[in-house]
């Protein structure tokens, strides 16, 4: 059953992310093995809100009719999984193991499946700060649980593994929007789009593009500060720790670069990173979880946005 749940992440994993899948082969193989599998469960419940299931068996039951419905069954499973219940969903059993092995809290599992239930209600983001709740709870929190996995327990140091987690969210908005707003779903801030006049239910129009790109952009600076909070925890976490999350840093921030330069291109295509740039991005990050060895952080920023605590 272990070797059949590490498999089953991991399988999730090469489907979900490829960029996700190149960094966690860094892990030391204990920290590899949770890291996949907390990634299996919310992949996993990404899934099942947006009634999909990446072709694995479920025991959710039949399929309920509503995303509501299915948030609700999601919920349930997370606290049978925190009660100690046998978990026969392959994604449960996993993060059963994550979570009762490395002690996250279960308010942070809740917070996680919040950012579902702020999509599956629809929610619009008026301001930065809204948008950032929405990323707190749909990626933040996932930084914070995955630092627990590699140990780490200092509140400095998850804030750091939050504002990766912020950053990689605010990327992922931005490469997205247009086919998110295809779905009918909106992250960015609603005051931005009125800046540069976007009705909200015109994000899609190609005639939009030109100022659409000026919000990429932002949103893209916005991450900036973030990207670099979180490079300043890579000396708190064990070295082979480090230059995964090192790597998983420069691969996505590589992608926020790219939606920024493509302009009003940027959705011509889904932007990526190729295997060649991964590889040179897995050699500098090996350089930046080195360096970072001893050296004591700049203090964090005090206008980042703050998690909850």
């Amino acid at each position: 059953m272990s070797e059949a749940l590490l498999d089953h992440a991991t399988r999730t994993m090469a489907v979900g992310s490829k960029s996700f899948a190149t960094a966690s082969k860094l892990f030391e193989p204990r920290t590899r093995r949770s890291a996949l599998m907390l990634y299996a469960w919310c992949r996993h419940c990404d899934d099942v809100i947006d009634g999909q299931t990446l072709g694995f068996e479920t025991d959710l039951g039949a399929s309920p009719d509503t995303p509501e419905q299915r948030l609700a069954q999601l919920k349930a499973a997370t606290r049978q999984a925190y009660a100690g219940a046998s978990m026969s969903d392959p994604a449960f059993a996993a993060f059963q193991e994550v979570a009762l092995t490395h002690q996250i809290p279960q308010s942070q599992a809740f917070d996680h499946l919040e950012g579902y239930a702020m999509d599956v209600r629809g929610e619009t983001y008026p301001h930065l700060s809204d948008t950032l709740r929405y990323c707190y709870h749909v990626a933040g929190v996932v930084g914070l649980m995955m630092a627990r996995v590699m140990g780490v327990r200092d509140e400095a140091v998850l804030d750091r593994a939050c504002d990766l987690g912020l950053a990689f969210q605010l990327t992922n908005i931005a490469r997205d929007i247009v086919d998110d707003a295809r779905i009918g779903r909106c992250y960015l801030p609603l005051a931005w789009l009125d800046e540069v006049g976007i009705p909200l239910d015109e994000l899609t129009a190609s005639r939009h593009r030109d100022r659409l790109a000026v919000l990429a952009s932002r949103l893209v600076a916005v991450a900036e500060p973030y990207y670099d909070s979180a490079r300043d925890g890579l000396p708190a976490l064990p070295l082979r720790s480090a230059w995964a999350v090192a790597t998983a840093r420069d691969v996505y921030r590589r992608i926020g670069v790219k939606v920024a330069g493509a302009g009003e291109h940027a959705w011509d295509r889904r932007q990526g990173t190729g295997k060649a740039e991964k590889i040179g991005l897995l050699l500098a990050g090996a350089g930046q979880a080195i360096s970072a060895r001893g050296r004591r952080p700049d203090p964090r920023p005090a206008h980042l946005w703050q998690r909850p605590r």
